[in-house]
């Protein structure tokens, strides 16, 4: 077949206010997070996304509803089994009426089940592939969760305080990024009119993330290490304080915040980055102290007036009760939303799709 099946091929503009996705449809064979993620965020812009899912559901559904609920509002549900010949040929029809499908599973299922530009052009050739693995569409099965990962490339051993063993975030940052990443790519090669296949990889997006660090090592010989409370490589003081009472992070990274800083603290001294970062330790030595003088809250609300990058640290609950117009409804279900906003567009947060609930006769056809 070449190009799409009519209703395929143009983008329609859709309804006024729609999003800028409207008209684009995406099939995901997605389980658990970065795939799931990379689609939701495509959904939230007004595409129409569906989950084909096998007989027992996307895994994540055994996590718990609101797991399930964060990566999976506003989607389609279909249950397929892909090693059957009929629901084989059924997703071929589902493919011929798509502009993408985006997958993440081992590399081995992937190429057993048929979800490659390769294996599907046939059925449409205009059809972009989208392929979430940990190491490489063509790089084995070893296994790759994300916390994995992250020790892996070297993330681990750059989190935590020098004297403690490798930390991890409280999140998955690998898989977040890389669902992030691959959307980029899956909407990249809808741009250029032509179909392909896009290849996305765990280890190669943290790698391409801890991007400054590795061009110090690889051109300068700078060894990465890590730093107290989180310190950064390059400026001072960035890093976390203690205050009279909570934590503060600064981020201090040129002359003119250090000044207006240095006037609010009362901290004499080291006018430039290069004073600054030569004697990094007198410099945290005295903003320790200045900062011990009063509250995380109260830096923040003093310093932020005066361009000073600064924040308490806040726990989740905290954040999200500061930040009311990020948390929405979708159906029975409190989520943070899209981080995405464009002007005159709304996202329709509709909820999770029942599993299969599109398969049946009055599911509304793709």
């Amino acid at each position: 077949m070449s190009g799409r099946a009519a209703g395929a091929g143009a983008v329609s503009s859709g309804h006024a206010g729609a999003g800028p996705l409207a008209g684009i449809r995406i099939l995901e064979v997605g389980t658990m997070l970065a795939g799931p993620y990379a689609t939701m965020m495509l959904s939230d812009l007004g595409a129409e996304v569906t989950k084909i899912e096998p007989p027992g559901g996307d895994i994540s559904r055994q996590v718990s509803a609101s797991y399930f609920a964060s990566l999976n509002r506003g989607k389609r549900s279909i249950r397929l089994d892909l090693d059957s010949e009929p629901d084989r040929t059924r997703l071929h029809e589902l493919v011929a009426e798509s502009h993408a499908l985006l997958v993440n599973l081992k590399p081995s299922a992937i190429h057993r089940l048929g979800l490659t530009y390769d294996a599907l052009r046939q059925w449409n050739d205009r059809l972009v592939c989208v392929a979430i693995t940990g190491y490489g569409l063509h790089n084995g099965d070893d296994p790759a969760f994300d916390y994995v990962v992250q020790a892996a490339t070297g993330v681990a051993a750059l989190t935590g305080e020098p004297s403690g063993p490798p930390g991890l975030p409280g999140y998955s940052a690998a898989d977040n990024s890389s669902g992030l990443t691959a959307a980029i790519g899956l909407l990249a090669l809808i741009v250029s009119g032509r179909g392909g296949q896009v290849d996305v990889s765990l280890r190669d997006v943290m790698l391409s993330q801890l991007n400054y660090r590795a061009s110090a090592y690889l051109n300068d010989g700078v060894v990465p290490k890590r730093l107290p409370r989180g310190a950064h490589s390059y400026y001072v003081p960035a890093q976390i304080f203690p205050t009279l009472e909570g934590h503060l992070a600064l981020f201090i990274t040129h002359d003119g915040f250090w000044k207006s800083f240095a006037a609010e603290a009362g901290v004499a001294g080291f006018p430039t980055m290069a004073d600054r970062a030569s004697r990094r330790e007198e410099v945290l030595a005295a903003v320790t102290e200045a900062l011990a003088t009063d509250t995380a809250r109260s830096w923040e609300s003093r310093l932020r007036p005066l361009g000073v990058p600064a924040a308490a640290v806040r726990s989740l609950p905290e954040a999200l009760a500061d930040t009311p117009d990020m948390v929405v409804t979708a159906g029975d279900f409190r989520l943070v939303a899209s981080p995405i906003r464009i002007a005159g567009h709304q996202p329709d947060y509709r909820p999770p799709p029942g599993l299969g609930e599109h398969n049946g006769p009055d599911a509304d056809p793709l």
